[in-house]
């Protein structure tokens, strides 16, 4: 295959922003509940929270104050085994315990303002089919009587058909959204001491390998901003430096900015909230709309939809054939110098390790088969190693 075209558009969600709130605290409460069953039964039970859903609540914003006027509302939609070997497991507990934990760390502004609704059944997948006074193993996936119940524990079977993607090296443009956007949404020699800068960052971007053209949404916290003056104040101070960091990460390039492109400053209608996200006001986040697993979302990359935080670790394969195309990508990529794109196709029911389609993509000419096929195959050998990864938070998901 060729090299790529230089071409680029790229968006990056960041911290704040209610797909990558779903998505992470879906992935924290897959985790959570993982380490407790590992703990008390020795595996990972049953599980998905990859349906979770945030609907906004309501906040006024005043220059210098405002408040929360209606709660956000968590709704927790998945399935987890609630016992296991006639030991209950403290499924609310552990899921309520995690979702309070992770909004006090993320916004803390909306920690106290939250209505958790527990969507969550151990319901059994199709396929249970009655045949007298039998009991179909299948039933027992979410009701297991021991470990031994979990047929994974023998074999790891894939859960769906489905399709995991990965692709290295990024070019410079979509290292630099991915810098960008954490150096606005996360703790940083910027943000740390600006009180005021919120973390749903947003940005689009276009490069033509000489030119780069960004739209960013950077918001600002009520309380910490004293008037209209001081609110266009930080807006140029984001601005600069976003040209100050393209000016080191993109030498060369023309660089242009658009800052909170929705702006009238004269109406005092701006990116001003209270908590720093638009979940405060109405806005929605759902598992799967965000980043994809290698953090960005790029429309002219091979890529694919699957929401992976929140699934099984163990046999989902839109969780972990994502992840092992994305790092097989790049082991190609370091072992032949050029592209590499690596797509992994699964059967439901059949060997995770065995998926019914491997497709490889390299630009190089030299690449030698030998060595590329010993990587997949040891790619396709670090499942059991990748699952305990994801449960210790050993990788970060988008």
């Amino acid at each position: 295959m060729a090299q790529p075209d230089a071409t680029t558009i790229v968006e990056r969600k960041g911290l704040g922003h209610p797909d990558t709130l779903a998505d992470h605290l879906a992935e924290r409460l897959s985790r959570a509940y993982s380490r407790y069953t590992v703990e008390r039964f020795g595996a990972v039970l049953h599980h998905n929270f990859d349906k979770l859903a945030l609907l906004g609540g309501a906040s006024e914003v005043r220059y210098g104050g405002g408040g929360m006027t209606s709660p956000v509302r968590v709704l927790v939609n998945g399935r987890a085994a609630p016992a296991c070997a006639g030991e209950r497991i403290p499924v609310t507990e552990i899921v309520e315990a995690e979702v309070r934990a992770f909004f006090a760390e993320r916004l803390a502004e909306v920690s106290e303002h939250l209505d958790i609704t527990f969507n969550i059944t151990s319901n059994s997948s199709p396929g249970a089919v009655l045949t007298g006074d039998a009991v179909p193993d299948r039933t027992r996936w979410f009701n297991p009587r021991s470990i031994d119940d979990l047929r994974e524990r023998r074999v790891r079977l894939s859960n769906d058909t489905s399709l995991g993607t990965g692709w290295a090296p990024e070019n410079p443009f979509e290292s630099f959204v991915r810098e960008l956007v954490d150096h606005f949404s996360g703790e940083s020699e910027f943000t740390l001491p600006r009180a005021w800068c919120g973390s749903d960052v947003k940005l689009m971007g276009y490069w033509d390998g000489e030119q780069a053209d960004v739209v960013l949404c950077v918001p600002q916290k009520s309380r910490h901003v004293g008037s209209r003056a001081e609110y266009v104040g930080n807006t140029e101070s984001v601005l600069a430096e976003c040209y100050r960091l393209a000016d080191l990460r993109l030498p060369g390039s023309k660089a242009r900015f658009r800052l909170n492109a929705r702006d009238v400053p004269e109406k005092d209608e701006l990116y001003l909230t209270y908590s720093g996200s638009s979940i405060e006001s109405g806005d929605e986040g759902v598992v799967g709309r965000g980043n994809r697993v290698n953090g960005l979302i790029t429309p002219l990359r091979p890529m694919n939809l699957e929401g992976a935080n929140g699934k099984n670790p163990v046999y989902h394969v839109g969780k972990l054939y994502n992840v092992a195309a994305q790092r097989l990508a790049s082991r190609l990529h370091e072992a032949t110098g050029g592209h590499a794109e690596v797509h992994l196709v699964s059967t439901t029911g059949q060997r995770l390790d065995q998926p019914w389609r491997i497709l490889v993509r390299l630009s190089s000419p030299d690449a030698e088969v030998d060595k590329v096929e010993a990587l997949v195959t040891e790619a396709l050998g670090e499942f059991p190693a990748l699952t305990d990864e994801l449960v210790s938070d050993g990788i970060v998901l988008s």
